[in-house]
């Protein structure tokens, strides 16, 4: 074993420059084009480095390194190739930080991956006697799971490499492909051996299999998301800030345009349609109001409909750019009840279409409440702009009535019962309920157009509790499948201020004179 470590050492350092060996060895973000097996199915190095960096840390790079060459090192230990690498998880949780024994009083709320993965015993056998998942639990499960990580990739058994053989193709650690022998034969041939057996095996893997994964490498650089973001907030500027609608048209179309092209290669990346976890219910939500929006607008010749569309559609983009600890861009394998892709492009596509409905109806009656209380409006537009509202709550309405019947369908075929007042199914038909009495009480004139429009704002707490709250707060149900870690604090502060927001604009207010800021026909 030993001379095995050396001639290893030896053959590294004769492939690189002496500035670079104790930091990257062979390690270069040429690699990220690798495939590599992971999650059951292959896709480029790139991405899997990114996620499993990011599941780590929070971060996708450590230093001046990118995460392909963060992985590629830690990937290495396996073979006793040092590193200088210290990464760190954040331990949030203040039980868990106790549990730790972190010197809270000096503001620690890190520990080395490192000395995490020797807690791993300690970690397994408090998460394994606490059944109650409170977020004690849920912290010290996600520890265990980084430590677990950390310690699969530092033994080098994470990089699942493809060796070539006839027309078979078998998926191997890097520590066991990267053989003495097989190094030592290539050093004849290139001043770079080992990257030369991993490109000559790449090389027959293309030739047998393609490189449809180079797809997903594409994408990701593409950084499609960040594009759809910056074309809302300059179709939203041009719109409110310019008064150019038809610029804001031609950039909300852009924008259609961009995301129909990021939906469509997700779909074909995953094989399925882009609504089985919280990133991409945030992501058709945004598009589907957008779309629906455009639709709307048109036929009622309304411009109101833009704005409403354009606005909701960059609060879900920002979401999906910058609230990457809540919402995972990563692309994961089906559990069996959702590998029905007929009652996944029904029954989920329709729900997720009503809460973009109603999140138009939302963001309208905020707009109006906050106009209200710090701008001017007329007791005429006001009324104008509830019919407005009335008109995307009975879309919404209808499509999430529709979508909780399809579901109960969908849960007689998979679960052999209709109906078992599941947290979310409990969540969707709690929601249905607001929305049905709002709309029955807008439609006899029980509810006044003021009390309306307020109604209407904080309505939307139930569809966003049926939404994330089932999945960060209560994680419960049949519906496991949704959920996901963190967005308690999110969903927490979305409350508070749209509480806050109703109380706010309902004291004191006045109807004024009209003012112009609506884009309105």
């Amino acid at each position: 074993m030993t001379k095995y470590i050396s001639i290893l050492t030896l053959l590294l350092i004769t492939t690189i420059s002496q500035a670079k060996i104790e930091q990257t060895y062979f390690c270069q973000d040429s690699l990220g084009k690798t495939p590599i097996r992971q999650g059951g199915r292959v896709k480029p190095l790139y991405v899997h480095s990114r996620e499993l960096i990011k599941f780590l840390t929070g971060k996708r790079s450590y230093e001046n390194l990118s995460s392909v060459q963060v992985y590629c090192l830690l990937s290495l230990e396996g073979m006793q190739l040092k590193n200088d690498i210290k990464l760190k998880a954040r331990v949030d949780n203040i039980e868990a930080q106790k549990f730790l024994e972190l010197d809270t009083e000096k503001g620690q709320k890190t520990m080395l991956l490192a000395d995490l993965v020797d807690e791993i015993p300690k970690l397994r056998r408090e998460v394994s006697r606490n059944k109650v998942q409170d977020s004690r639990v849920k912290a010290l499960s996600t520890l265990l799971n980084q430590a677990a990580l950390y310690r699969q990739i530092t033994s080098g058994q994470n990089w699942l490499f493809p060796a070539v053989t006839n027309d078979r193709v078998d998926w191997i650690p890097l520590t066991a492909f990267l053989q003495e022998g097989k190094v030592e034969a290539a050093k004849k041939m290139s001043q770079t051996p080992f990257l030369y057996v991993i490109n000559q095996e790449v090389s027959r893997y293309l030739k047998l299999k393609g490189d449809d994964h180079l797809l997903e490498y594409k994408f990701v650089k593409a950084r499609l998301p960040i594009i759809s973001m910056v074309l809302t907030l300059l179709a939203l500027a041009a719109l409110t800030l310019f008064k150019k609608f038809n610029v804001a048209l031609v950039l909300a179309f852009s924008t259609v345009l961009v995301q129909v092209v990021l939906i469509t290669i997700r779909v074909l990346i995953s094989g399925r349609a882009p609504i089985t976890n919280m990133y991409e219910t945030v992501m058709f939500s945004g598009f589907g109001a957008l779309c629906l929006s455009l639709i709307v607008g048109h036929i009622k010749k309304e411009k109101t409909f833009l704005y409403m569309g354009l606005m909701y559609n960059a609060c879900t983009l920002m979401m999906m750019n910058f609230a990457t600890g809540m919402l995972s861009e990563s692309i994961s394998p089906l559990v069996p009840v959702l590998r029905d892709n007929f009652w996944l492009s029904t029954h989920v596509t329709l729900i997720i279409m009503s809460y973009g409905a109603l999140a138009l109806s939302w963001i309208l009656a905020n707009t109006v409440l906050i106009k209200k209380r710090f701008g001017t409006i007329s007791k005429k537009d006001e009324t104008y702009y509830s019919d407005l509202i009335y008109s995307t709550l009975k879309y919404g309405t209808v499509m999430l009535g529709g979508g909780i019947i399809l579901g109960g369908v969908w849960a007689d075929y998979s679960w052999g019962r209709f109906w078992g007042w599941d947290p979310k199914e409990t969540w969707s038909l709690i929601a249905f309920i607001i929305y049905m009495a709002i709309l029955h009480g807008r439609y006899t004139s029980w509810i006044p157009t003021s009390r309306f429009i307020s109604l209407v704002a904080g309505a939307f707490m139930s569809i966003m509790m049926a939404w994330f709250g089932v999945n960060y707060i209560l994680a419960s149900g049949l519906h496991s499948y949704g959920f996901s870690e963190g967005g308690a604090l999110f969903l927490g502060g979305f409350f508070i201020v749209q509480t806050a927001l109703i109380i706010i604009t309902n004291v004191g207010v006045s109807s004024a004179k009209s003012s112009d800021n609506f884009p309105t026909t």
